[in-house]
């Protein structure tokens, strides 16, 4: 897509070396995986801009280690005489609980946490815009307390222990701030694909007569669009529920709509960024059962049942009971980081109440303080554990980079609760079996794009809130959530500064679904934040310029949550016939204790969801303390 130049005026000179120069200085000297070093005087990580998330500096030393060139450039590593009792790989939500757990049970244990990024959270990461003298949060990745089953015991008593009542929902979400201005969902046909740049308000899954009459699609394509959505047709009458759902989680939704329901494929444009959201990839490698339970049209006069089928993806059908632990803080899941870094480190989280947190101003410096029982270093990727010695001296030496240095630690126990497609390379030991079903576990890769506005009266004018983009670099953008807490208070005028998030899932149709994540990651590595700058600007011109809407004058900052590694890999029954047949799962075999080493993180349950980040945290945390 063609876009114009950024505009001198409009992203600060501070966003470009964020997003394009971090690190070229150093690289003239070492090698550029050797260069990580955090400048003293860096800004405060939650109100940095440009390109974040996996930020320049995070992840240059691990590509080096899986391409087989760390050890060749290394310095040699120094120890830095250091002894833990545990030693934790990863400061997200499943590295901060797996410390919490250790805590509970050993409440005078030495702990050390240690992530590459130089924020915690991991992906459940804050995004700040400071406007004037207000600040505005947002979630720059885990957005909501939320599953699609019940939560477990384990994952509600760490709410009841945070202090997170969910029930408050209601009272601290304005659910109907927008649509007292009358904003609605609207999908945006751009010109390159439907000959003509068009923003219509209306829902793609239900369109109605308006909807269908304005937008730029052929007659027989609005037809079809229509039979979808209103037919009561089943085309299986002799199969039974079962045998239809087990036959929908054998084929996509894409054939279901081409070859079941005989759809003209001008309609797939529609629909086929539909699953994005859930399973950062399109309708083309989505089950067509998961598209039943996600409410995607075409299933009409179905006696498909309630209950999930064969092969099911726990996606698909919501536990009734699921929606009693929705919550939603300003700053997503970063919130519960927060939370947990207090009861870890007092000191650093100012401050004794949920809704303090939200407003509270970390104090980085006293993260990794000496003598302190827990201690959480930042821009410190790990690079090799390995057990030395033999029992009853046996430990496990933990190596990692800080700045342009290596450095190692002793710990008697370590809980990896890194990504699985990680510890191959970082802990070669483990016997082969297990490596391989530890980088079966291939990563979602996403961006959530956060773009501050200078107010929001091109939206009301549109008459929008939500936009959903089939064929746009970001396929989905939406006005922040109005959610007040505390002495937070979200935007509640037009006139107010709001921030506008946004996703993009990378991914390449037609290939199985776990090469379009690799293709995807790829993607997003080698696209600079100016590219993605130029044709966002490009793209909320062509949205809301007839509106009123100028990217130059209008948006004020532009914050980029790159992450090539972003949910958890869910199982497919597309493609993972493992686990439609009811075998033993890679992530199962990929999690099993080793030694002094256990495995955490979402990944060793298959489920991109919180709750199974605090689940796993705590059977890793069990299965150490029990060795």
């Amino acid at each position: 897509m063609d876009a114009p130049d950024p505009p001198r005026d409009g992203i600060s000179r501070r966003d470009f070396l964020n997003g394009v120069a971090v690190g070229v200085g150093g690289a003239l000297h070492l090698p550029r995986w050797l260069d990580t070093a955090r400048a003293p005087d860096a800004p405060y990580p939650p109100a940095q801009t440009g390109m974040r998330g996996a930020h320049e500096g995070a992840f240059e030393a691990l590509h080096a280690l899986r391409d087989g060139q760390f050890w060749r450039a290394a310095p040699p590593v120094t120890e830095t005489g250091e002894r833990y009792d545990v030693v934790i790989v990863g400061a997200g939500l499943s590295g901060l609980a797996a410390a919490h757990y250790v805590r509970a049970a050993r409440p005078r244990a030495r702990i050390l946490l240690l992530d590459n990024h130089d924020d915690f959270g991991g992906h459940a990461k804050r995004n700040e815009f400071t406007v004037g003298d207000r600040t505005l949060v947002t979630y720059g990745g885990t957005q909501s307390i939320d599953s699609p089953r019940r939560y477990s015991r384990v994952a509600m008593a760490m709410l009841d222990t945070l202090g997170v009542d969910v029930s408050r929902w209601p009272r601290d979400h304005d659910a109907a701030l927008f649509e007292r201005y009358g904003l609605r969902q609207a999908t945006f046909f751009d010109r390159a694909t439907f000959g003509r740049d068009a923003l219509i308000a209306g829902r793609r899954r239900t369109p109605d007569r308006a909807f269908l009459d304005a937008a730029p699609l052929s007659a027989t394509v609005r037809r079809d669009i229509e039979r979808l959505t209103t037919t009561t047709q089943d085309p299986w009458p002799t199969l039974s529920p079962q045998d239809a759902r087990a036959r929908l989680a054998t084929m996509s939704y894409r054939d279901f709509l081409l070859r079941v329901r005989e759809v003209d494929d001008g309609v797939l444009p529609l629909y086929q960024t539909a699953t994005h959201g859930l399973y950062g990839a399109g309708i083309d490698a989505v089950p067509a059962q998961d598209a039943h339970g996600l409410e995607l049209p075409g299933f009409g006069g179905m006696r498909l049942g309630p209950g999930p089928g064969p092969g099911q993806n726990y996606d698909s059908i919501r536990d009734p009971g699921a929606d009693d632990f929705y919550y939603h803080f300003p700053d997503g899941n970063a919130t519960l980081a927060r939370l947990l870094v207090r009861r870890l480190i007092p000191a650093a989280v100012p401050g004794t109440t949920v809704a303090d947190s939200i407003t509270a101003r970390v104090r980085y410096d006293r993260l990794d303080r000496a003598n302190a029982a827990v201690r959480l270093r930042l821009s410190a990727p790990v690079l090799r554990v390995r057990h030395v010695g033999a029992e009853p001296t046996r430990h496990v030496e933990v190596t990692y980079a800080r700045g342009s240095r290596l450095e190692s630690v002793r710990a008697d126990r370590v809980v990896l609760a890194c990504w699985h497609s990680v510890i191959p390379y970082i802990c070669p030991e483990l016997p082969e079996a297990q490596r391989t079903a530890l980088d079966f576990a291939t990563k979602v890769p996403l961006v959530y794009t956060n773009v501050l506005l200078r107010n929001w009266n091109a939206f009301v004018t549109a008459g929008v809130r939500t936009v959903i983009a089939p064929s746009g670099w970001h396929s989905y953008l939406a006005l922040d959530q109005p959610v007040s807490r505390g002495r937070y208070t979200s935007s509640a005028s037009p006139d107010a500064p709001i921030v506008v998030c946004c996703s993009r899932s990378p991914c390449r149709p037609g290939l199985p679904i776990r090469e379009q994540h690799r293709v995807g990651r790829a993607e997003l590595l080698a696209t600079p934040f100016a590219t993605i700058e130029r044709t966002l600007r490009a793209e909320f011109d062509a949205m809301f310029g007839p509106s009123g809407f100028d990217a130059s004058r209008d948006i004020l900052a532009i914050t980029v949550n790159r992450w090539p590694h972003g949910y958890s890999y869910q199982y497919n029954s597309l493609y993972d016939d493992f686990w439609r047949r009811g075998e033993t799962t890679p992530c199962e075999r990929a999690r099993v204790p080793f030694g002094r080493i256990t495995i955490a993180n979402a990944d060793a349950g298959a489920y991109a969801y919180t709750d199974g980040a605090f689940d796993q945290a705590r059977r890793a945390v069990d299965e150490l303390l029990s060795a």
